[in-house]
């Protein structure tokens, strides 16, 4: 779970990535693309335009030039931005909202073809380079891989603004899962605030079926073969364990959905408390 991506197949699913998202958005009606996301504030339109600036960054590229007849907008006062990583996503949406949604898409075309190209071209030097990401300073190979979890994860939010079903497992899904994974145990501690000396269980099924056992000493981490019984497990299904933990869900509302055993109590206050992402 933790140790780097290779880098030709991870480049292979970033590539895959991009094009399963393009044949999502693909034929869309304008007030489609203007689809309600479960993000706040944002649209299907936003969601791959939050693409588009984030790849054109990693291509040194700047945010297009504001039209003269769009407001501007002080993105900090917007609600939903928390922070720096959050304003600089909206300016790149403030610029693109005006374009219709096929113009976005031939953007996004581009882009994702300049990226494509961009990785290829990388050798091991650069895969391994010291690099800022979203989740501090990481190899650049763990920051793609950061990447392809954000995409999977906007794969979903589109799927579920339009109502459609999309495949959630495969080599895609076990590798952003495998980068969305490495936060549960802190998540745990620090959010959910499991105690000291506590084993909570995961159980997972669906298309990423699994069970993940986190041991609570002085750190969180996850063990392959406890010795006891969980203090606390949940059994849910591994797309609402991510949407939980992306912040996509009111934890109240799917309560239902999640078995619980051991201390329920502290089940309930974990399953409140999964939310991770920014």
């Amino acid at each position: 779970m933790h140790d780097l991506p290779d880098r030709p197949e991870l480049v292979a699913l970033l590539s895959e990535q991009f094009e399963v998202l393009t044949d999502l958005v693909t034929g869309l009606g304008e007030d489609e693309w203007r689809t309600p996301s479960p993000l706040p504030g944002w649209t299907v339109f936003d969601v791959i335009g939050h693409i588009i600036g984030t790849e054109s960054l990693l291509l040194g590229e700047k945010p297009p030039a504001r039209d003269a007849q769009t407001p501007d907008i002080d993105v900090k006062t917007l609600p939903h931005v928390r922070n720096e990583i959050g304003a600089l996503n909206e300016i790149w949406l403030q610029r693109l909202r005006s374009r219709t949604g096929d113009e976005l898409l031939r953007l996004y075309r581009g882009v994702a073809d300049r990226r494509r190209k961009a990785l290829a071209e990388l050798d091991d030097q650069a895969w391994l380079a010291p690099t800022q990401s979203p989740v501090g300073e990481v190899p650049y190979a763990r920051f793609m891989r950061v990447r392809l979890f954000d995409c999977w994860m906007h794969e979903l939010d589109i799927a579920d603004a339009l109502g459609r079903q999309v495949e959630e497992g495969g080599a895609r899904g076990e590798v952003a899962f495998a980068e969305f994974a490495r936060s549960l145990p802190r998540v745990i501690v620090k959010r959910g605030k499991a105690p000291a000396g506590s084993l909570i269980t995961l159980r997972l099924t669906g298309p990423l079926a699994r069970t993940l056992h986190i041991e609570v000493g002085d750190r969180a981490s996850y063990v392959t073969a406890p010795d006891r019984e969980a203090t606390a497990a949940l059994q849910l299904d591994s797309g609402l364990l991510v949407r939980l933990g992306g912040g996509r869900v009111d934890p109240g509302t799917v309560l239902d959905r999640i078995g619980f055993q051991g201390d329920t109590d502290l089940g309930r206050q974990l399953a409140r408390n999964l939310a991770f992402t920014i």
